[in-house]
């Protein structure tokens, strides 16, 4: 399938985009309701019609002929839709029970404008979201009202199946329209997850930390150094395994009664108090060298390990400061990025990682025009597919050869001139 066009709805910066583009593809519509997501994919993809919220988008045509005149004909339709409850989800099962949803205009569009193809991304709790009726429901009404077949096993993918070092697991629909295309559709395309090749941080993502302008706003705060240093005193001084429960130093002392506390909180606190009796002489050594972490906001007295066997030197490791305490992955994988700024930092660089090595992460192009404000940046990517996995995958739906060299585009267009 060639020259094929498709539409990008809830197209964030337009991840979809450069993966359907690089296979081929001409993108004829955009929908995104968030200005500076619009602002970022105007500026990469300047011939793109954008529109905004799909929801007006739908409600601007009562019929199929004035419907015509605002959504132009597609082979192709994607969407990474926002993950809603359905209010009379597991009841009739149907196109109606989406009503007030932002499935529900996805579901009217493919009804009018019957394309080809339909490629859907969203988180994995989508699969029990809703207590399993979110997903029931959506296969209902795409295979049952719609006519579309796909997959009934849910397919999840990461990226890091393709080699790229990011663990970020996604669900993906990949359907197809049996209903007018009945003898070129009579299966659905099953996707084999392949055996993910050995991935390691490396030049590929990482800049040369000479080249990166402004390089302090991403270096570690000497207090953040002190806490680092801090958990890795104790990493290295607790015997056998490290805990794979989460460390709440703060409790370690505590004798209190916990028996009205739920019981996946007794159950920390019960490991907790047992980890302090078991290494007692160290760890009251290490409130001693490190002022009973009197000092500390009690986010930093949490730690949670998550790097198996890895060394246990955290300046050799992957970790990022969030809520719940120093939550510490393996060297050779950065975790999900996520929609909010917990950025993953190299250990071995003292540093958080970059809005341009976030976005070759989710393998964006080089010249890729990123927001200038970082803290919309992170969000923007944390939001984003993964380009190489939306290729990889539509390459196989759409039957086109699948190769690893992700399109350019052809214009570096400066966002902020």
């Amino acid at each position: 399938m060639n020259d094929f066009k498709f539409i990008d709805l809830f197209s964030g910066i337009g991840g979809f985009h450069l993966a359907l583009e690089s296979l081929g593809g001409k993108c004829v519509l955009a929908s995104e309701i968030d200005g500076y997501c619009k602002a970022v994919y105007k500026s990469n993809f300047p011939n793109t019609l954008i529109k905004g919220d799909i929801a007006k988008l739908n409600a601007s045509s009562s019929n199929k002929s004035d419907f015509k005149e605002i959504m132009p004909d597609h082979d192709v339709l994607c969407a990474g839709f926002p993950c809603q409850p359905f209010s009379k989800a597991g009841k009739r099962l149907g196109l109606e029970d989406t009503r007030g949803t932002l499935f529900y205009h996805i579901a009217k569009i493919i009804e009018r404008k019957r394309p080809e193809y339909a490629i859907l991304e969203n988180v994995p709790n989508l699969i029990g979201h809703n207590g399993g009726k979110t997903w029931e429901t959506i296969s209902n009404v795409l295979m049952k009202d719609l006519g579309y077949i796909f997959d009934p096993i849910p397919l999840k993918f990461s990226p890091h199946l393709l080699g790229i070092p990011q663990i970020r697991e996604r669900v993906f629909i990949l359907a197809s329209n049996k209903q007018d295309f009945p003898s070129k559709h009579a299966f659905p395309v099953k996707v084999s997850r392949p055996m993910p090749p050995k991935c390691s941080i490396n030049d590929d993502i990482l800049s040369d930390d000479k080249k990166i302008d402004n390089i302090n706003k991403y270096r570690l705060t000497n207090k953040e150094i002190d806490i680092v240093e801090m958990w890795n005193d104790f990493i290295k001084g607790i015997e056998g395994p490290l805990p794979g429960f989460p460390v709440w130093a703060d409790q370690f002392r505590e004798d209190y009664d916990i028996s009205d506390l739920p019981k996946w909180k007794q159950n920390f606190l019960i490991k907790n108090r047992k980890l302090y009796r078991d290494n007692k002489e160290f760890i009251d050594g290490w409130f001693k060298r490190h002022d009973d972490l009197n000092h500390l906001h009690q986010t930093h007295t949490k730690f949670e390990w998550q790097a198996g066997d890895s060394e246990r030197d955290l300046w050799k490791l992957i970790f990022h400061f969030r809520p719940s305490g120093l939550r510490v992955k393996r060297p050779d994988y950065f975790p999900a990025l996520v929609a909010i700024t917990q950025t993953s930092v190299v250990g071995k660089r003292k540093r958080r990682i970059t809005p341009r090595e976030a976005a070759r992460l989710q393998s964006f192009p080089e010249d890729f025009v990123i927001h200038e404000d970082d803290r919309i940046a992170y969000k923007q990517f944390g939001n984003a597919v993964n380009v190489e996995v939306v290729k990889y995958l539509s390459s196989i739906l759409l039957g086109i050869e699948y190769d690893k060299k992700v399109h350019r585009i052809s214009e570096q267009i400066s966002l902020y001139d």
